[in-house]
């Protein structure tokens, strides 16, 4: 068993996080998994020698508030200072784009959505919410629990803005008259691997997995492959 197994694979099976509520990053086709995020669980799971036990969850912050409990041992998360307390990252592997659907005569650029009487539904605990937690000064922010139930609730007509990644709006959105995706970009947000902060040493093993998977060009494939927009690979 390599070091890098016996940190994230101990009892022979490796346990990664998906979050299912970033359509950037993880795309369901029939019950099989498909985007960077699943492709990168399955490519680390074959270099292990291990087989891979996909632990779904709705929303990014239900997999941190997870990060102790022992479910989980690698997650696909995006990078912020106030998750470092729970879990360690690699360097970014992808960035996304997040922004803003609104109502038709709403808000017209990003800016625009942060004004007195403007409420923004928002999923709890992802990078996004985290974000308009520093950043909104005048609008009203509704947090719900995941980013489906934050756009459920924008459909049923409660709220002015829901704020998500650019590529799941794409995909609730696209072709709805009583939505209008805005172009501008809420924030990029760099997303990594992440393990528990108890297993932190196993990081730099990690990004060396995401260096080999980047350089043969598989990172690269498996998005063209997903389809998904608003994701950039970062410089080196």
């Amino acid at each position: 068993m390599t070091p890098l197994a016996g940190l994230l694979a101990p009892d022979g099976t490796l346990r990664a996080a998906i979050n299912t509520g970033n359509k950037a990053l993880v795309q369901e086709d029939g019950g099989h998994l498909t985007g960077v995020s699943p492709a990168l669980a399955r490519r680390l799971a074959e270099e292990l020698g291990v087989p891979l036990e996909p632990v779904l969850y709705p929303g990014a912050g239900k997999v941190v508030a997870d990060a102790q409990a022992g479910v989980w041992t690698v997650a696909f998360l995006a990078v912020d200072p106030a998750r470092e307390d729970r879990v360690a990252f690699t360097r970014p592997y992808v960035t996304i784009d997040t922004t803003y659907a609104v109502r038709p005569g709403g808000p017209a650029t990003v800016e625009d959505v942060d004004r007195a009487g403007v409420t923004i539904l928002s999923a709890a605990g992802s990078a996004y919410d985290l974000h308009l937690d520093k950043s909104i000064r005048h609008a009203a922010v509704v947090k719900a629990e995941s980013p489906g139930a934050s756009m459920d609730r924008f459909l049923a007509g409660e709220g002015d803005a829901v704020a998500g990644v650019r590529a799941s709006l794409a995909a609730r959105f696209t072709g709805d008259a009583g939505a209008v995706i805005l172009p501008g970009a809420l924030a990029a947000v760099g997303q990594a691997m992440a393990v528990p902060v108890a297993l932190r040493e196993a990081v730099p093993l990690l990004g060396d997995f995401l260096a080999r998977a980047r350089g043969e060009g598989m990172i690269e494939a498996a998005i063209e492959a997903s389809g998904a927009k608003g994701l950039t690979i970062p410089d080196r």
